[in-house]
């Protein structure tokens, strides 16, 4: 083997026992590592129906093969179990700097299975491992138990991934943070860490760093290729200068920018909260970035006092997604709120996503009479109260009182207490809050957010604009390589946008697989397939094809629809909200929705084209054949 090591440590938290898995490289070869792995392990351990915050669930943090090769935007790791969100698998992942640290320790993967009866942390170094006693740390922050750790075991690049306050309080939609300001954001994970008592996860590698590469040269020649590939790139050159944010004006501007609980796309403030209010005074947001990296697409912002607010850049700061779901979502242009939030939701270990489309639900409900005074207990929880969003958020972190514990459930099952018509305010899918790309303007990613195995997501297929005629040519030619050659109108939902959502769905799963950076690796960014085919081989000396990387892609994605098929999810789970069918009525996007006629079309074709059941949305027993998968059905 060369550039990785083949090895999986699994921890049993209950019997308190470790076990090395070893696989050779033909295992390797088909699941690459990242979420292929993950789910092959939820696939294998986790029995069907297991309560997804029982001992029974498996939690996975992975890299790759190619993890810790010195080249851009491959320093992410996977995290997947069962989701407590939505009972179907859960997958998210992470950038920074852990996953490296990882690779250099002698693992590929991390398995933790059962349930430790006290807090416990996991800590790994260079092929050796303990499970240490966690309970100083149990309800500190996640910078904070960082800081413990490293002064506990005397060393300051121990590299920690781990849960604040939201995961230990089985917030269904905590996540799982490292280095304080990279997340494992969506599908709950760590809410999962918190019901095994896991605090944390801290590792040290050395032994590995020296890896031997098959073409060392190979890598290099990727790597250098990077400044070139960004002079022709405005959409990679603005990423880098702007960061996540930079498009959130032209939104605005179109009328697509989630507003008022995505009965909107237009936000009268926008301008307090787009990437020119957030690089000045006073907030003067600095670049972020993660291992190797140059693109430093990540803002960190910090500030001691704002209309009375004091943020810890530590913590780092809001993305693009955090902004509109914290900020024009709920009708709020307060950004100094909406720091505080993003700080509150990373010390926390909270997904700033599906906390805002919580929040969203509830001030929609409030606003319908559904959510009676009583039951907020005294928060004036309504649209553009921008006062109200810290404490109630320290609530929901806290499951204090009636609508701690109500939105800290999210939104799905929030409207299944309150009954009365509160399904029609929750924007979600398999219970997942929907992030901030409206489906009624891209209609594609509409379609995409219903079939996506893991609930509304919206990295993980590319975007309708990309496949268009006006596209840059660079998008259009990279396309053209994994057989895309018809650009289509934005708004078009027909059987070759439904081709194009599932060759990109399947580029995604490769991506996830091996742990790269959409903004680094994506169809509209730097790399695409031919550079990730080069870095492969250039780690492994496999001599892999792009068609072979998207066979494994295709077989991550119906591996993922297996899981779920398994705990019962069907065709009527693939869907969206009754608002994403109904026209805007006002604004620049007047008009703008899916028909529900072109909706269902629409999964018809998609479904033919991936070889699933019509009635189910199950992969069919053809496709199941063709990707070699009969043993897991």
């Amino acid at each position: 083997m060369k550039g990785y090591i083949g090895k999986v440590l699994i921890a049993d938290l209950t019997s308190g026992k470790f076990t090395v898995e070893e696989h050779d490289d033909n295992f390797w070869r088909a699941h690459l590592g990242g979420s292929m792995l993950g789910v092959y392990y939820a696939l294998r351990d986790i029995p069907a129906g297991a309560d997804p915050l029982g001992p029974d669930n498996v939690l996975t943090l992975s890299v790759s093969v190619i993890t810790g090769a010195p080249v851009p935007g491959i320093s992410r790791f996977s995290v997947n179990a069962k989701s407590p969100l939505t009972g179907a698998i859960g997958d998210s992942q992470c950038g920074g700097y852990f996953a490296p640290e990882l690779k250099y320790a002698g693992f590929e993967a991390i398995v933790v299975k059962g349930k430790s009866e006290k807090p416990v942390y996991l800590l790994i170094h260079d092929d050796e491992y303990e499970i240490r006693d966690a309970s100083a740390l149990w309800g500190l922050g996640t910078r904070e138990s960082e800081a413990s750790i490293r002064s506990e075991l005397g060393d300051e690049k121990i590299r920690v991934a781990g849960i604040g306050k939201g995961g230990e309080n089985l917030v269904k939609y905590a996540c799982v943070i490292n280095e304080g300001k990279h997340s494992a954001g969506r599908t709950g994970m760590g809410a999962v860490m918190g019901s095994k008592n896991l605090k944390a996860i801290a590792v040290r590698g050395t032994k590995y760093k020296d890896i031997e590469y098959h073409d060392p040269d190979a890598i290099k020649a990727v790597t250098a290729s990077y400044s070139d590939f960004l002079k022709i790139n405005a959409a990679a050159e603005g990423m880098s200068r702007f960061g996540t944010n930079g498009g959130l004006l032209g939104m605005n501007e179109e009328g697509s920018l989630p507003t008022r609980n995505f009965a909107e796309g237009q936000f009268d403030k926008g301008d307090n909260i787009g990437a020119p209010a957030m690089h000045a005074p006073p907030f003067n947001a600095k670049p972020g970035r993660c291992h190797v990296c140059p693109m430093a697409c990540k803002r960190e912002i910090g500030f001691d006092d704002i209309n009375g607010l004091k943020v810890n850049i530590e913590y780092g700061g809001p993305e693009y997604e955090t902004i509109g779901m914290l900020g024009s979502n709920l009708m709020v242009g307060d950004f100094a709120v909406i720091c505080k939030l993003h700080e509150l939701c990373n010390k926390n270990s909270i997904d700033p996503v599906s906390l805002g489309g919580s929040i969203a639900f509830a001030m929609e409900c409030r606003e319908n009479g559904i959510l009676t005074d009583e039951q907020c207990e005294g928060l004036d929880i309504r649209f553009g109260n921008a006062d109200v969003l810290i404490p109630l958020t320290e609530k929901i972190i806290n499951r204090e009182g009636f609508i701690g514990n109500l939105l800290a459930e999210g939104p799905k099952i929030a409207a299944e207490v309150l009954g009365n018509g509160a399904e029609k305010y929750a924007m979600h899918v398999k219970g997942s809050p929907i992030p901030a790309h409206m489906p009624q303007i891209k209609r594609g990613i509409g379609v995409h957010y219903a079939l996506n195995p893991f609930g509304a997501d919206h990295i993980s297929s590319d975007h309708d604009p990309a496949y268009s005629p006006g596209a840059p040519e660079l998008f259009l030619n990279r396309f053209r390589g994994i057989g895309l050659n018809n650009p289509l109108d934005p708004a078009d939902v027909g059987p070759e946008k439904m081709r194009f959502n599932y060759e990109t769905q399947k580029f995604f799963r490769v991506i996830d697989s091996l742990c790269c950076c959409l903004f680094v690796y994506g169809s509209v960014f730097v790399y695409y397939l031919p550079e990730l085919v080069k870095v492969v081989n250039g780690v492994t000396g496999w001599d892999v094809t792009g068609a072979e990387l998207m066979y494994a892609g295709e077989r991550c994605y119906n591996m993922m629809r297996i899981f779920n098929q398994r705990e019962g999810f069907t065709r009527k789970d693939d869907t969206l909200p009754e608002r994403m069918f109904e026209p805007f009525k006002g604004g620049p996007s007047k008009g703008a929705h899916i028909p529900k006629d072109e909706f269902e079309t629409a999964l018809n074709d998609y479904y033919s084209i991936a070889g699933w059941d019509l009635e189910t949305g199950n992969p069919g027993e053809g496709k199941i054949k063709q990707l070699g998968l009969q043993v897991w059905v």
